[in-house]
């Protein structure tokens, strides 16, 4: 059966799991039908339903030095630790940030992550701004970085050594863990590096476009591991980091090597905010939002577990993150 997804191409060897790996720090969750997102609480604020029209863009924030009254936001609903629709996410606390620094009220689209996302919702005229995109993007214009992450390996405390690189032997006898995406099982990067090692037999895959009705689908990779299917596995730094120290006790996380796999397949990622291309006057603003909220966004990012490869000097928090109640989140 074909792919849903009309901008899937599997097969595409390492141009396919490089489009792969820019996918998977984007913390796709959703389903590739495009269908409105059932059974999800009440928004804390305006939000707009994800199955209008296209419509042309009509963006809220003027280009003019002026302050904008509104900061439209696209999020997906149901990914934490990213986002979701009672803003317990990261990136919905450092949109909050951004929209108080500018004097805007903040206002969301709710929309899976998946692929053709900046396509329906930013490049729509949907919204304004979109949070988490890697700075390398070439479909928006995006501010200049707020953190580095990683690919990480995940494994169950208590092992007698953890996995540190693709070259590792154990990864040979080991259960490996990888995402895959599609209802195809498309290889992710983890999956390329592995392969091109000869590593496949002892391999599972789990589908980042998990049930939709669950929490944050692609944690399941997480809990696979916290139950032993699987010894090790491999995932994108900020999904492990928040999920890994809810369980107990914690999951060990080592920093994937090499972080670029030759000829050039990265494991490494910048991540900026993207807005639409030719809106130089929003990205200069948030550039300066940015700087002035450094501080404030670095704390954010302890908060939920995110490994930074910018900032090694940024302890981890021993607790997980537990969302202010105050704010419309609840702890888990």
């Amino acid at each position: 059966m074909p792919s849903p997804c009309p901008e899937h191409h599997p097969g595409a060897g390492r141009r396919g799991a490089r489009a792969a790996a820019v996918l998977l720090v984007l913390g796709l969750a959703g389903a590739c039908a495009e269908a409105p997102v059932n059974g999800a609480p009440t928004p804390p604020r305006r939000a707009a339903a994800p199955t209008i029209p296209e419509v042309p863009p009509s963006p809220s924030l003027p280009p003019t030095p002026a302050e904008p009254a509104i900061l439209r936001v696209c999020a997906d609903p149901n990914n934490l630790p990213f986002s979701n629709q009672r803003g317990e996410g990261f990136e919905n606390r450092i949109a909050e940030l951004l929209a108080r620094d500018l004097g805007a009220e903040l206002e969301y689209t709710w929309w899976a992550q998946r692929r053709g996302f900046l396509r329906h919702t930013l490049n729509a005229g949907r919204c304004d701004l979109v949070t988490g995109m890697p700075s390398s993007t070439d479909r928006a214009l995006v501010t200049a970085p707020y953190y580095r992450s990683t690919y990480v390996f995940v494994s169950p405390p208590g092992q007698p050594a953890a996995v540190r690189s693709f070259d590792d032997p154990a990864l040979r006898r080991l259960r490996v863990g990888v995402q895959m995406i599609g209802d195809d099982y498309t290889n992710s990067p983890p999956a390329h590096a592995l392969a091109n090692r000869g590593i496949v037999d002892n391999v599972r895959g789990y589908a980042v476009y998990g049930d939709y009705r669950e929490d944050s689908p692609p944690a399941r990779i997480l809990e696979a591991v916290a139950r032993h299917e699987v010894d090790v596995a491999v995932v994108w730094g900020p999904l492990a980091g928040y999920h890994a120290r809810r369980h107990d006790p914690p999951l060990v996380l080592v920093p994937v090597e090499p972080q670029i796999d030759l000829p050039f397949l990265p494991f490494v990622f910048d991540i900026s905010l993207a807005v639409r291309r030719g809106d130089e006057a929003l990205r200069d603003r948030l550039d300066l939002a940015l700087e002035r909220r450094r501080g404030e966004i670095d704390a954010v990012l302890a908060e939920y577990g995110v490994p930074r490869l910018d900032r090694r000097d940024a302890p981890a928090p021993a607790e997980p993150a537990r969302p202010d109640p105050s704010r419309g989140g609840s702890s888990r």
